[in-house]
């Protein structure tokens, strides 16, 4: 176990981000899989309207992973050199879970997209924080694959969606840094009227 999760609050304030390079087995079995997807699903979504999907990839999928990202990177850099590649192999096989969360907009007249961004963010959030209740870390990442056509065809299911973000899932195999948090005076106001 991480730290103290031993209640909602002490669980929040622990919550951090481990590196994707740095999560290492066990990761979450498949029954705990499926308990991070219910918890990450139960996200605030004005109009019900569920503008992300979560697609795993598991470790047999690895090898396709990396291939699909090893084309798109070499059609974006014609002569990329070996540690390039090698970067982009370490991406696909990093940590012992990875979960693909797309963005998928849904046209409606009373919900604006904004809002529908802002549920995909809050899905990702989740899927973090569930990940940490169960004992894991997770690292949430975008990068060029995020942005590359080819990769994003791989996963959309329809012609807007896109990639809101890679979320690797696993141990910590070194501690976890506490990065700095903003002052509160910074980001905080009070509205006079």
């Amino acid at each position: 176990m991480l730290n103290d999760l031993s209640t909602p609050l002490s669980l929040l304030k622990t919550r951090r981000s481990g590196r994707p390079r740095d999560l290492v087995e066990p990761g979450p079995d498949a029954a705990q899989l499926r308990e991070i997807f219910e918890i990450a699903a139960r996200t605030p979504d004005h109009g019900k309207l569920h503008p992300w999907r979560f697609i795993h990839v598991p470790k047999s999928a690895r090898g396709a992973f990396h291939s699909l990202l090893g084309d798109a990177y070499r059609a974006a850099n014609p002569e990329p050199g070996r540690l390039e590649l090698e970067a982009v192999e370490r991406f696909a096989n990093q940590a012992p879970e990875l979960v693909i969360v797309t963005f998928r907009p849904v046209d409606s007249p009373r919900i604006p997209l904004w809002e529908q961004e802002l549920s995909c963010g809050a899905a990702c959030m989740n899927l973090l924080s569930a990940a940490h209740a169960l004992g894991y870390a997770g690292g949430w990442v975008t990068g060029w694959a995020a942005t590359s056509e080819q990769v994003t065809r791989a996963f959309a299911s329809q012609e807007n969606e896109r990639i809101a973000g890679f979320i690797f899932i696993g141990t910590p195999g070194v501690a976890l840094e506490e990065r700095p948090r903003p002052d509160l005076d910074e980001v905080v106001t009070e509205w006079k009227g």
